[in-house]
């Protein structure tokens, strides 16, 4: 598991540490210690804690203008247990929110397993918050996504289908996030 990295061949275009108006801003890593753990098992320094005992996320693009922010997550969402998607919406998604964010373009290929809870409180906040804007997630597993539509948040977060693009990587911020926003203009029309 500590082999497993944020993406960062985005740094050079943006970090979220040195943004002032990111809720890791000012955050310092050392990676010669591994302290982070997901059930036993320590994690690249890389990825910022968000309070959640067994998810970890990376902000790896945020643009304030066109209102946008991509943020890489690693780990268990577990909502059943831990009420994940609270730390994620308090410490991460509110402060964005508050800077004028209002599309989420959320990476899951290192998300491991979903476990939801029987409150969607959280995920019917952030999707008000939004308003004019939306929630994708992007290559999340397959199992992931079918217990996202057992407990009903493909009302919130759009995913699956079209939004499976494997060569995410091999695009620059700008680009990528303008293919998403033409993927979700066809959807919400």
């Amino acid at each position: 598991m500590q082999e497993i990295e944020p993406y960062y061949n985005w740094e050079k275009h943006y970090i979220a540490s040195d943004d002032e108006r990111s809720p890791f801003y000012g955050r310092t890593y050392n990676l010669e210690y591994y302290e982070n753990t997901i059930y036993g098992y320590y994690i690249h320094p890389l990825w910022d804690d968000i309070g959640s005992e067994t998810l970890y996320v990376k902000i790896l693009f945020a643009d304030y203008k066109k209102r946008f922010a991509i943020i890489e997550m690693f780990g268990e969402w577990n909502d059943a247990l831990h009420n994940d998607i609270m730390f994620l919406k308090r410490q991460v998604i509110d402060p964005l929110v508050n800077e004028g964010i209002n599309q989420f373009i959320l990476l899951g290929e290192n998300v491991l397993d979903f476990h939801g809870g029987n409150e969607d409180d959280y995920y019917s906040e952030w999707f008000d918050d939004v308003e004019d804007g939306w929630i994708v997630a992007i290559n999340f597993r397959e199992h992931v996504e079918e217990q996202w539509k057992k407990f009903r948040l493909d009302y919130y977060i759009n995913f699956g289908g079209t939004l499976h693009l494997n060569n995410w990587r091999t695009l620059q911020p700008e680009p990528f996030y303008e293919l998403v926003k033409n993927l979700m203009v066809r959807r919400l029309t």
